[in-house]
């Protein structure tokens, strides 16, 4: 089994899983690279998995459907592209021989979901859309606080070796954050050059892991010590010992961070 980021607009993947015959795409919001990939492998589209309704993850749903007939799975609380088959947490996708597990995750969007399975060429994947990023997670446009905080609690507790398949290459920005947050985290300083080696040969620095991410992504690492007093240190009203004030604080400094 395959597994291809499909660069897309300005820093997109659209994720392809393929056999040398048929095909998955995750989040597909451009046609253009998909039916280009299809082409180029001679492999048959059979399923399109989407994580939620924004238009750079669902704009060439329609398209990739009309011309390949692949089923459409979706967040059953969110607009997705009709028809759609809706999931919600605990469901499951039965495609190309795998079983992906359906996790709600909100907090990007309100009925925001991921895709994880335990074994694809032995190895777990996670398919999660815009809530974890490597280094950082999404900016809050529908959930709270609290919502992200249980959606990145439930992804932090999948295998270490899981495959992170985010949707966009965010992550030497959201390096440089975390490293404000955490300057003297070992981790994060080798793994900030290794990234910044891979950008400079305009490779992608995804998938990451689970386990790299519990030791160097910030928003897993709310309940650490050092996170919560630079949470703190940012904001004075923060109370270290609450995790979603903790991690609250850190999106708004995210937000606002240069």
């Amino acid at each position: 089994m395959n597994l291809l980021p499909l660069p897309a607009f300005t820093d997109n993947y659209l994720w392809m899983l393929h056999d040398g015959r048929q095909a998955i795409v995750v989040d597909p919001g451009d046609s253009v690279p998909v039916l280009q990939a299809l082409q180029q492998l001679g492999v048959q589209l059979q399923a399109i998995l989407v994580t939620h309704h924004h238009p750079d993850h669902v704009g060439g749903v329609d398209v990739l459907r009309n011309a390949t007939g692949a089923v459409v799975y979706g967040p059953a609380r969110e607009d997705i592209p009709a028809p759609v088959r809706p999931l919600a947490h605990g469901d499951t996708v039965e495609v190309l021989g795998l079983r992906f597990e359906v996790i709600d995750v909100p907090g990007h969007t309100a009925g925001h979901i991921a895709y994880f399975c335990e074994a694809v060429d032995a190895e777990p994947v996670l398919f999660c859309g815009d809530t974890l990023f490597s280094g950082g997670c999404g900016r809050l446009f529908e959930g709270t606080p609290a919502q992200m905080l249980a959606s990145l609690d439930r992804l932090a507790a999948l295998p270490g070796n899981t495959r992170v398949c985010c949707a966009h290459e965010y992550t030497l920005s959201n390096l440089r954050f975390a490293r404000a947050v955490e300057p003297d985290n070992a981790a994060l300083i080798h793994y900030t050059d290794q990234c910044e080696a891979l950008r400079s040969r305009h490779q992608p620095t995804l998938p990451s892991r689970i386990a790299l991410e519990r030791d160097i992504n910030p928003f897993l690492r709310v309940r650490q010590p050092a996170v919560a007093q630079a949470a703190r240190n940012h904001d004075v009203q923060v109370n270290p010992g609450d995790a979603v004030a903790v991690l609250a604080a850190l999106r708004q400094w995210k937000n606002e961070f240069r």
